[in-house]
């Protein structure tokens, strides 16, 4: 078998056109197709990346919300257990401020109620007092009686101060023109003597006494100055007595 160049040549030159139609018509194009292909793996890939990215971003804001959102219910919770407990504690200031005034008040009603009792005892051991003084002054009145209250009379009248006299004779616009002495029984001589000394002695006054008697006082003497006027008998302590009496009633 001959080697023919000519045939080899041919050989290379059909060669070298498939390889051509091959660049021109096949191999070009799956280029292109591939790198249309890459290039649009690569934008899937960006915007993969850009989504990976954009989820990243979002968990992340996600997570912080959480985490705030974590933070505030914490801090609402702390509040409320703070409200609760400051409302808790507001709520034993007012029992204990109730309960202080409700104590108070009936602490007030107790002292009423005690001293309206005590005012009670006291009005009927006065009123008692009262009837047994009445009754015993009206029982023991006579002369005896009422010498003993002219002694005290008499004491009571020394017993006046100088002060007490310059009033007493502050109080007459002019000087009395008689002492009107008023006796349940008749006052003997040496009674009479006395207590005109003593009269005229604290009074300073050199007017006439004149005297009277009068059974209805029962025990005692009405000494009348003036305007002025000393009472020491059983009729006017009876009285007052009854109107005591009727006064508590």
């Amino acid at each position: 078998m001959e080697f023919n160049w000519s045939t080899f040549i041919l050989e290379i030159f059909n060669f070298l056109v498939l390889v051509w139609i091959l660049k021109r018509f096949l191999y070009q194009p799956v280029l292109d197709v591939i790198a249309r292909r890459r290039i649009a793996i690569e934008n899937q890939l960006a915007e993969s990346e850009q989504h990976h990215a954009e989820a990243n971003a979002l968990k992340e804001q996600y997570e912080n919300r959480l985490a705030n959102w974590e933070l505030e219910r914490e801090k609402a919770s702390d509040n409320l257990q703070h409200e609760l407990e400051q409302h808790r504690l507001d709520q034993l200031d007012t029992q204990k401020t109730e309960l202080a005034q409700a104590e108070e008040k009936n602490r007030i009603s107790r002292a009423k109620q005690d001293e309206q009792m005590i005012r009670e005892i006291e009005r009927r051991a006065l009123l008692q007092g009262a009837k047994f003084a009445s009754q015993l002054l009206s029982q023991a009145a006579g002369p005896e009686l009422q010498n003993r209250l002219l002694e005290i009379l008499l004491l009571d009248l020394k017993a006046i101060s100088t002060e007490q006299i310059q009033n007493l004779s502050n109080d007459w616009e002019e000087s009395p023109e008689q002492i009107q002495i008023t006796s349940a029984y008749p006052l003997t001589d040496e009674q009479r003597q006395q207590l005109q000394e003593t009269l005229l002695k604290v009074t300073g006054l050199s007017a006439p006494v004149n005297y009277a008697e009068n059974t209805e006082l029962r025990a005692g003497l009405i000494i009348t100055i003036g305007a002025w006027v000393l009472q020491l008998n059983v009729r006017d302590e009876l009285q007052g007595f009854t109107e005591f009496i009727h006064v508590e009633r």
